[in-house]
């Protein structure tokens, strides 16, 4: 691959087994995410609930090694150190040829589950403040994205522009929020209007639905090959409810969910829209679906999709053949680091065998070039 500026869009951060612990407010204390040592590894727990087992991390690169041989009882010193220490993240970075990384986390999106609002509000804002000194040691190569609970939408709009100010680039909100705030409600009228104010996109990051935990000891490959059926949900309440048309420099993307469902969800989110919707100009019923108001000049969902959202990718090779049909300006590569799917440390080979049929620009664009248009980097 050319000497391109690669930004890895979807990287981690592995939360140290102190974070909450030290820093949640005191009523929190017993409540707070936490590590419990169990005799074949180490657990995350939280208000009673098994969050996440402590292996990730620590499988990085061994799929190039080892690919059978997944350890899934660990503790969790034993993850790369470069989830928790910048400076060891940044030698990651450098050994795999990335130039910038944007961060998420990995217990953080799990928690997304817990069902007290408040307690979730507590835990958002130690997250944020943690991960703000972790990009802030190594600012022109960290980027962090925030933690957001959207329940209390004025509580989401204060915490959205605290962590502007902390120097983060976007916010991660659920991928599916509570069933009775769904993401074409009004209520989130105030949420997008400041993040498109202060030029902060919103993410969907896999694993982060509101309503329930993702337990991976009863999890099913179902979920892990469907996963895609909540973006799809939120991006087509948001299109339809017509948020880009009130809010048209707003960013919203799909993070980790891949890319080859996009083309059937548009072709099926335009068809909804032109077939199965007849136009109201009905102020009463601007939301139901056989009545809705048209957007204006002709546009149509798919045109939204195109112009807001962006995907963010790993590699998925078929959706890069359908990349014209999805918006190349819409693609984001990010390899996952340290997770044990990672592309670590081969990130710059694997990119160039996906990549091989796309044109320059088109790379340029998909390794870096879009996230840094759309996250407002140097």
């Amino acid at each position: 691959m050319s000497d391109y500026k690669v930004i890895s869009s979807d990287n981690h951060v592995v939360e140290p087994a102190d974070l909450w612990t030290t820093r949640m407010e005191s009523k929190y204390a017993w409540r707070a995410p936490h590590i419990e040592s169990l005799q074949d590894g180490d657990v995350w727990m939280c208000d009673g609930y098994k969050v996440l087992g402590a292996s990730t991390g620590v499988n990085v690169g061994n799929r190039f090694v080892d690919p059978d041989n997944k350890t899934f009882s660990a503790r969790h010193e034993d993850a790369r150190p470069g989830g928790w220490i910048p400076e060891e993240h940044v030698k990651d970075l450098d050994t795999d040829g990335m130039y910038m990384s944007i961060v998420y986390p990995t217990v953080g999106f799990m928690l997304f589950g817990i069902p007290d609002s408040q307690l979730l509000d507590a835990i958002c804002r130690a997250y944020n403040d943690w991960v703000a000194e972790f990009c802030g040691a190594i600012p022109n190569r960290l980027k962090g994205i925030a933690m957001l609970n959207n329940d209390n939408v004025s509580v989401a709009v204060k915490e959205l522009e605290r962590c502007h100010k902390m120097g983060y680039i976007g916010a991660m909100i659920p991928v599916y929020p509570i069933p009775e705030q769904l993401y074409d409600n009004e209520a989130y009228e105030p949420l997008w209007a400041a993040a498109q104010d202060l030029g902060m996109p919103l993410s969907l990051h896999i694993n982060g639905n509101r309503f329930s935990y993702w337990d991976p000891a009863t999890a099913r490959a179902a979920f892990e090959c469907n996963a895609d059926y909540w973006p799809r949900m939120s991006l087509t309440d948001i299109i339809l409810s017509g948020v880009f048309e009130r809010y048209p420099k707003l960013q919203v993307g799909s993070v980790e969910h891949e890319l080859s469902w996009a083309p059937h969800f548009l072709d099926r989110m335009d068809y909804t829209y032109t077939d199965r919707m007849p136009p109201s100009d009905d102020p009463d019923q601007p939301r139901e679906l056989h009545h809705r108001a048209r957007f204006k000049d002709g546009v149509l969902p798919s045109d939204y999709f195109r112009s807001n959202c962006f995907m963010g990718f790993q590699e998925d090779a078929l959706g890069i053949q359908m990349r014209h049909m999805i918006g190349v300006d819409t693609l984001q590569w990010g390899s996952d680091y340290p997770h044990s799917e990672s592309t670590f440390p081969r990130s710059r080979e694997i990119l160039d065998n996906i990549l091989a049929d796309c044109t320059e620009d088109e790379k340029a664009k998909i390794v870096g070039g879009n996230a840094a248009r759309i996250y407002h980097l140097e």
